[in-house]
């Protein structure tokens, strides 16, 4: 994709169901941004809490998705938003203050790609542990979704997507099932065609909340097998792989594509 620089409309997506305590903070954080968002787009997916109210009080515009479910409730804020970049995260996390910046200058610097994801910090639970488990959650994750994907997956309380890219592939994307993981969801259905990149630097502040339980964590890798299998027999990894290395190959032969004829180095007089 070409560098664009009226790539500066940014839409904060944060889905959202009970999640009023945690989402302030989140918010709070947003709206200390060295490069504010021009819109932030809170999906609140049946909440009984204060969820929506605490979202409007903060000048986000909220979303209602009755269907419920993770994956709806992205793909309904990401229809909604009309930013040229949609930034994911979760209502537990806290940004840093340049991570819109550093986000929206990382696809600026990266004019192939269309997504870029980034690391994450525990910022609760016991402070000595909270480096070494975020490292051991992030490598775990990575290690288990790039041989299935063929490629770096998306890390869903941290990533951004160019906003034509999302919608090339927001029909094929399994909205409707509750029990996927939307951000590996998304990973397949870009990453065939579309390049993902990684950035270290954009780390993101999340909450061990999701893995206090055996039961959560256990729900977590149900889904995770889920949102693999779910996309076999056409995504098994070998066929996937080919595919891939096929079309990388084609695009590297391919003519400019405002060119009708290959381009010919002129020959000396």
């Amino acid at each position: 994709m070409p560098r664009n620089a009226a790539l500066s409309t940014v839409s904060v997506v944060i889905p959202a169901k009970d999640d009023g305590g945690p989402l302030a903070a989140c918010l709070a954080a947003l709206g200390a941004q060295t490069r504010p968002a021009d819109e932030i787009v809170v999906v609140d997916n049946g909440s009984s809490d204060a969820t929506a109210r605490v979202a409007a009080e903060s000048g986000a515009r909220v979303v209602r998705c009755s269907e419920s479910g993770i994956p709806a409730a992205t793909a309904a804020g990401f229809d909604a938003a009309v930013g040229d970049v949609l930034l994911r995260l979760d209502a537990d996390c806290v940004p840093a203050p340049w991570w819109i910046e550093r986000a929206v200058a990382a696809l600026d610097d990266a004019p192939h790609a269309a997504a870029v994801t980034g690391g994450a910090r525990f910022i609760d639970g016991p402070r000595i542990l909270r480096g070494p488990l975020a490292a051991a959650y992030l490598l775990a994750y990575a290690t288990a979704t790039i041989p299935p994907l063929g490629h770096m997956p998306l890390f869903g309380s941290n990533f951004a997507v160019r906003a034509e890219a999302w919608r090339r592939v927001r029909a094929e994307v399994h909205r409707h099932d509750p029990d996927v993981h939307d951000d590996l969801d998304l990973a397949f259905h870009l990453g065939e065609d579309h390049v993902i990149v990684y950035r270290p630097g954009l780390t993101m502040g999340m909450s061990m909340r999701p893995f206090r339980s055996a039961a959560s964590l256990r729900l977590r890798l149900y889904r995770g097998i889920r949102t693999v299998t779910v996309h076999w027999p056409h995504d098994f990894p070998p066929w996937r792989w080919v595919r891939r290395v096929l079309r990388r190959r084609a695009a590297r032969i391919a003519p400019p594509p405002n060119s009708s004829t290959p381009a010919t180095t002129p020959r000396a007089a």
